[in-house]
């Protein structure tokens, strides 16, 4: 149980730092949000708990082709601020237009021969 009390700890707070050092500075912010942490987080957790490293280069390679629809969210939501939309309505269709992306994705990469 302590083992799942650290994982959450860490996970939760590095989420915690990047909100507070965006209200100083949001470069610092976007850098350390843009960092694939999260990623490197699971892949180290995944090792401390056994798991082959060929699971993990798996994870890996089926992160980044995953990561591609996901950048449709920080085009379309900047975007859409700026155009006068509403934070929450932006959000949403920023999220829909992703979940767009990921449902165009999957098929392409399934004819591609990549498995996800």
């Amino acid at each position: 149980m302590l083992h799942y009390a650290v994982k959450v700890a860490v996970s939760a707070g590095l989420i915690v730092a990047i909100s507070e050092i965006a209200r100083r500075s949001s470069g610092v912010a976007a850098l350390l949000a843009a960092l694939p942490l999260t990623s490197v987080l699971a892949f180290v957790w995944l090792y401390v708990e056994g798991q082959p490293t060929e699971a993990i280069a798996t994870l890996s390679g089926q992160i980044f082709w995953l990561v591609l629809p996901s950048l449709v969210l920080f085009v379309a939501l900047p975007w859409l601020l700026r155009q006068g939309v509403g934070f929450w309505a932006a959000l949403a269709l920023a999220m829909g237009l992703t979940a767009g992306a990921y449902a165009v994705l999957r098929p392409l990469l399934r004819h591609l021969g990549v498995e996800l």
